[in-house]
């Protein structure tokens, strides 16, 4: 029963935040507090990967991006052809693209994982790129009804806006839905590095050969550690995609917002599950406070990285929490 008073606590939160404190923010800091969310998932679960077990990964974009894109596909040609829609099938999309991410996970962790360093990382880097190439040559979106019933699903996958982006999506991510999955990939990290699996990752981390010679199986449980990551990275994507103001495009999910990303891993302290979370928060709202400052707003972000980086090089939290 105690187990449960997390998921409350969580659920709590969610509703609180969808029916108090969205409605009184509304509009652009309503939209910050959901990107701040979504940036503490795809940190959270980065760092299962890079800060957990020690890999380097640099392509979770793409892995948000395949959530994303299922997600989007489901709610957008599902409505299209059937009429039907509503948050329901919005939080079956999410699970489905999370789901989706995962397997894509397994795909490229199953052999990738066996390499280490640099080598693992250029592998992640060329899934993402080549995903992303993938989407920007896919055809356009389907508006007709008629035309969208006579295809099938799988079909349609293939019409998903392509260079141009994936117009018409409904805007279903609100505060709700942001803050129960941020929830869930914080409590869920925060549980998995104090289990027995957690521990494997860390003997990996730290001495690999070390662990392979103590019989842990290092392959299968990086393979798991990529999974869990990509899971959530694609409920991001999900949570993205549907987002106000936002248009679906494969440039948004390339290259840079994976370096992001490892950016808000490595600030926060690599294995911190809360300084990934803290990370994720300040490097959301910092650039919208340096919009004043122009064309030197990058400038600025930059010097701030760097001066925070020589202070603190193992991150805001070190491995702690």
């Amino acid at each position: 029963m105690r187990q449960l008073i997390p998921i409350a606590c969580i659920l709590i939160l969610a509703a609180l935040m969808h029916f108090g404190v969205m409605p009184l923010v509304g509009g652009f800091y309503g939209k910050l507090l959901m990107d701040i969310g979504i940036n503490v998932i795809l940190a959270v679960s980065l760092n299962v990967v890079n800060g957990f077990t020690g890999q380097f990964s640099i392509g979770h974009a793409g892995f948000m991006a395949v959530g994303a894109y299922v997600a989007a596909t489901l709610t957008y040609y599902v409505t299209l052809r059937t009429g039907a829609g509503g948050q329901g099938l919005f939080f079956a999309a999410c699970i489905a693209g999370g789901i989706v991410a995962g397997l894509a996970g397994w795909i490229v962790g199953l052999p990738s994982l066996r390499l280490r360093g640099d080598y693992l990382a250029i592998v992640t880097l060329g899934f993402g790129e080549i995903l992303r190439v993938t989407l920007q040559r896919t055809g356009d979106v389907v508006t007709d009804a008629a035309a969208a019933r006579s295809m099938r699903l799988v079909e349609l996958t293939t019409h998903v806006g392509g260079a141009l982006g994936f117009t018409g999506l409904p805007f279903y991510t609100n505060g709700f839905w942001v803050v129960l999955f941020a929830g869930i990939a914080v409590l869920a990290a925060a549980r998995l590095k104090t289990s027995t699996h957690g521990r494997a990752f860390v003997a990996i981390r730290e001495n690999e050969v070390a662990a392979e010679a103590m019989g842990v199986p290092t392959t299968r449980y990086k393979v798991q550690a990529f999974v869990v990551a990509a899971f959530f990275a694609g409920i991001a994507g999900a949570l993205f995609a549907h987002e106000v103001g936002v248009t679906l495009n494969p440039r948004e999910l390339g290259f840079q917002r994976s370096f992001d990303i490892v950016i808000m891993v490595v600030l926060g302290g690599l294995g911190s599950v809360t300084g990934s979370a803290l990370a994720a928060t300040a490097l959301t709202i910092i650039p919208e406070l340096l919009r004043g400052f122009a064309e030197y707003r990058l400038v600025v972000f930059a010097l701030i990285l760097i001066v925070v980086m020589i202070w603190r090089p193992q991150g805001l939290l070190g491995n702690r929490a």
